[in-house]
C-alpha cells in the first residue's frame, strides 16, 4: 500500500476509519496543519496537542498560556471597571493613614469569601478591618442606612461593600451625607443610576 504524502489525507495516529467503518476526515485544512506544526516546533509540544490547539483556533504565540493558564491571564483587566482607579487610590490612602475600614459583605458564599479575602489583604498592611454581614431576615439584602450609620458611629472612615451595594442608593447616600467614602465592589447588574 502506498503511503500518502499529502498531510491532509494521511491517517492520523495510524487510524483511518472509525469503529463503524467511516473514514476519518481531517478537521484541519492546510493552514491549520501548518499552524499546528509551527506550534509543535516553536513550543516543543507534541503534534497531537498542537493539532488540538490549532483546531480550537489557538494562535501559535498563545499556546503556552492556553496550556498553562494563570489567573492573571484569565481575568479581565480590573481597570476596565467603573472608577477602579479611584477605588484603588482610596483604599491605598486608608492603608497609608491607618484608617478604620469596614467591609460590608453579603451573606452568601461570594460575599463571605470576598469579605474574608479583602480583610486578609488589609490585615497584611496593618488594617484590622471590621467585617459586617447583615442579617438577611431582619435587614434584607445589601447595605442599609441603619447598618451604615452604625459602622460610621463605630469609627469607620471608609466602607467597602463586597458582593452588594450597586443598587443601595439610599444607604450610600447616608454615608455620603456623613462624609464617609464608600467603595462598591459588586458583580450584580445595576440600573441607570450608580451609587
Amino acid at each position: 500500500m502506498e503511503e500518502r504524502s499529502d498531510p491532509v489525507e494521511r491517517a492520523f495516529l495510524g487510524v483511518e476509519r472509525s469503529a463503524s467503518g467511516q473514514r476519518w476526515r481531517q478537521r484541519l485544512d492546510q493552514a491549520g496543519l501548518n499552524r499546528a506544526l509551527a506550534m509543535a516546533q516553536t513550543h516543543g509540544i507534541p503534534e497531537l496537542v498542537a493539532r488540538v490547539l490549532a483546531g480550537r483556533g489557538v494562535a501559535v504565540p498563545a499556546a503556552p498560556a492556553f496550556l498553562d493558564p494563570t489567573i492573571r491571564d484569565l481575568m479581565p483587566d480590573p481597570y476596565t471597571l467603573t472608577d477602579c482607579e479611584k477605588a484603588v487610590e482610596r483604599i491605598a490612602r486608608a492603608i497609608e493613614r491607618g484608617e478604620h475600614v469596614a467591609i460590608f459583605g453579603d451573606y452568601d458564599v461570594d460575599g463571605a469569601a470576598s469579605a474574608a479575602l479583602l480583610h486578609r489583604f488589609l490585615f497584611h498592611f496593618g488594617i484590622d478591618a471590621r467585617i459586617y454581614i447583615p442579617d438577611r431576615v431582619f435587614e434584607g439584602y445589601g447595605p442599609n442606612p441603619t447598618a451604615i450609620d452604625q459602622l460610621i458611629d463605630d469609627g469607620a472612615c471608609l466602607i467597602v461593600t463586597v458582593d452588594c451595594g450597586s443598587t443601595s442608593l439610599e444607604a450610600l447616600a447616608a454615608a455620603a451625607r456623613r462624609g464617609i467614602d464608600v467603595v462598591v465592589v459588586d458583580h450584580h447588574q445595576v440600573g441607570h443610576a450608580l451609587p
